[in-house]
């Protein structure tokens, strides 16, 4: 089980990242992935995403909750794989609207065609490079004139 500190930095590598990739499993079986603009990440590193309530996305989690939501950044990668449910909370969906979210949903957040994914996340996996680019670069000339493998990345697999 991952330690308070490891969750608060899944957290904060998380929070910036506004686009994710999310993943479903469609009725065939098939992998489903969408962009999906996030709208929090929670302190135990969970997720929320807008949808519209008659969406293919919203059809797979009914059939099958468990979804996988990739995010990245010029230095961070993330990996979060979850269950996904759909939520109705009106006080929620105004509490998280905002300009994005009413460019892709014009009726607002109190109409019942609107809804959001929560994603209770399970476990994730990310990749950090502290220091950015210039550590990266810097890490991987090292690597090249030493001869020893790259180690300008932080890895860490969390149970959540």
């Amino acid at each position: 089980m991952a330690t308070p500190d490891e969750i608060a930095k899944l957290v904060d590598l998380t929070k910036d990242i506004r686009i994710a990739m999310l993943t479903t499993v469609e009725e065939d079986g098939a992998f489903a992935a969408r962009p999906m603009a996030q709208q929090e990440v929670q302190a135990d590193g969970s997720l929320y995403f807008f949808t519209e309530r008659d969406s293919n996305i919203v059809r797979n989690i009914a059939a099958n909750p468990h979804v996988g939501v990739a995010l990245s950044s010029a230095s961070v990668w993330v990996s979060i794989a979850g269950t996904a449910t759909i939520v109705d909370d009106v006080d929620k969906k105004k509490e998280l609207w905002n300009a994005g979210a009413e460019a892709w949903l014009p009726q607002g957040p109190e109409d019942a065609s609107v809804a959001l994914i929560y994603v209770d996340s399970d476990s994730a996996e990310y990749w950090d490079t502290p220091g950015g680019r210039v550590a990266s670069v810097f890490s991987f000339v090292k690597a090249k004139a030493t001869g020893e493998p790259f180690d300008g990345n932080e890895v860490k697999k969390l149970d959540l």
